[in-house]
């Protein structure tokens, strides 16, 4: 999407919108690295093709990340959320094995809880800006 023009279209409706999303790690746990970050960049932004929609910004530290997603209105956002937080588990730790868990801690990287705000009365650059301020871990 064209930073100068917003809206984009689909077969009946013109449309913007956007979500702010954080998932956090299970327990609050600091597991990820740089590395761990750009992998799961990738993987959301795979996911979010599958869904037509686009990762806008995404950052993260290492217990939590934050994505920006602009989301056509056929898009369910608890089922995107749901998508992301899975597939990218499943493959993360594919990529990475040393995120995989023993079993007494359910193997589980994401807390089943997640923050998503809509974006619609704060100017996205305000948003991305925030998301880009976030610190990276060492």
């Amino acid at each position: 999407m064209k930073e100068n023009n917003q809206y984009r279209t689909g077969r009946h409706c013109v449309f913007e919108l956007h979500a702010h999303l954080v998932f956090i790690t299970k327990y609050r746990g600091a597991v990820f690295t740089n590395e761990h970050l750009r992998s799961l960049e990738s993987i959301f932004r795979s996911v979010c093709e599958d869904f037509e929609t686009e990762l806008v910004e995404f950052n993260g530290e290492a217990d939590h990340v934050h994505l920006l997603v602009n989301f056509p209105p056929k898009v369910s956002v608890s089922k995107l959320v749901n998508s992301l937080k899975g597939v990218s588990s499943r493959r993360l730790k594919q990529l990475h094995p040393e995120l995989i868990k023993p079993a007494y801690m359910k193997n589980a990287l994401w807390s089943p809880s997640y923050y998503a705000g809509s974006v619609g009365g704060a100017p996205i650059s305000v948003i991305r800006h925030y998301i880009e301020q976030q610190t990276r871990p060492l």
